[in-house]
């Protein structure tokens, strides 16, 4: 089988649990950060893989990777170092809350060979950041951002939250305005969504917290007018980026690549293979320490299920998907094309700017 060229690894540590995040994450707890650190190196061990993973791009999320000391990040990525061919790797991307950059940080990750950061900004003003349970100021984001150019960073994302509750449109716009005159390489913009097991579900449950689907599409439509005037190519629905400098790693998911996930609950998708590991950092370390397998499910999926995923995930990006790929829908294709939300050019179909409204719907026909 071909090996792997894209590797991601959980880190499910972080300073404080935010309130809308639906990510697998814990509170730092020092008492499970060396057996989880222990786990992934072993389980990067298992299965032969040290043949088998030859990633070109490595992904550190969660969680907040940075919630881990340096010695720790040290011990983890020199690890990896010493199981893994890392000889291919082109991107080497670790995110991070702006609360936890230091210029010791930095400079170590980049002499170990991080490339790329993806630092959750979320907002350029306070009232928005305490309303989304953010441990970091504006300002302890701009000074987080400064530490990580001057520590040699010419690979930066930062990622923005619009459609917060009491977040006018005036805010929303400044925190844009602000974020490119910053001049960062790679920007994420994402709609508020109210997911399960999150405190801003429970809240949107209870009536307390309201989402306003109009205004949500109206800063949709405003931030992609202005950051296109501002030289973000959107590459895909809630990312943008100077030329050639896309998120290869992310770009490998939603072209339908094969992929590795390491950590608590890391998903793999290996050609018909897709599992997931349990979702529990002391289950995981346990488990793994003990020699035994730590996925929470496994499937075999049908090349025809891996073909509409692609696609489904292809019309989100600016690639789109090849016309013939879509040969067994074409009452979708041509019922969405006279409604104008796809188009067709130079035999690839595309999602047009109203279509990016109803991404998901329109994706999810083909699913």
């Amino acid at each position: 089988m071909t090996p792997v060229r894209h590797l991601y690894v959980h880190i499910p540590f972080c300073p404080k649990v935010c309130p809308y995040c639906s990510f697998y994450k814990e509170a730092s707890d020092r008492n499970k950060t060396q057996q989880f650190l222990d786990a992934v190196l072993a389980e990067a061990e298992m299965r032969n893989w040290s043949s088998e993973i030859q990633p070109e791009t490595i992904f550190f999320g969660g969680g907040t990777p940075t919630a881990l000391s340096t010695p720790q990040l040290t011990y983890l990525l020199t690890g990896l170092r010493e199981r893994l061919d890392l000889s291919r790797v082109t991107e080497w991307t670790l995110e991070m809350n702006p609360a936890t950059v230091s210029m010791e940080k930095g400079t170590r990750l980049r002499e170990l060979g991080v490339n790329r950061v993806s630092m959750g900004v979320q907002a350029w003003d306070d009232p928005t950041l305490k309303a989304l349970g953010r441990v970091h100021s504006s300002q302890q984001a701009l000074n987080s951002f400064r530490i990580l150019r001057e520590a040699g960073f010419e690979n930066v994302n930062l990622d923005l939250i619009f459609g917060v509750p009491g977040q006018s449109q005036e805010k929303w716009l400044e925190s844009l305005y602000r974020t490119i005159d910053l001049g960062p390489e790679h920007i994420s913009a994402y709609c508020l969504t109210y997911e399960e097991d999150t405190e801003f579900f429970r809240r949107f449950q209870r009536g307390e917290m309201l989402q306003d689907n109009d205004a949500d599409a109206e800063l949709f439509e405003r931030t992609m007018d202005l950051l296109d005037s501002a030289g973000y190519e959107q590459y895909e629905l809630s990312n943008y980026a100077k030329r050639d400098q896309e998120c290869r790693h992310n770009l490998a998911y939603w072209l339908g690549k094969n992929y590795v996930g390491l950590g608590p609950s890391a998903f793999s998708t290996w050609g018909l293979q897709r599992w997931q590991n349990i979702a529990d950092t002391k289950t995981y370390y346990d488990r793994i320490l003990a020699g035994l397998d730590a996925t929470s499910f496994r499937e075999t999926v049908t090349p025809q299920v891996r073909e509409s995923e692609t696609i489904a995930f292809g019309l989100r990006t600016n690639r789109g998907v090849a016309t013939d790929k879509l040969a067994d829908w074409r009452n979708e294709t041509e019922e969405f094309a006279s409604l104008g939300l796809i188009q067709e050019a130079d035999g690839r179909f595309f999602l047009t700017r109203q279509g990016k409204m109803v991404a998901d719907t329109v994706a999810g026909a083909f699913v």
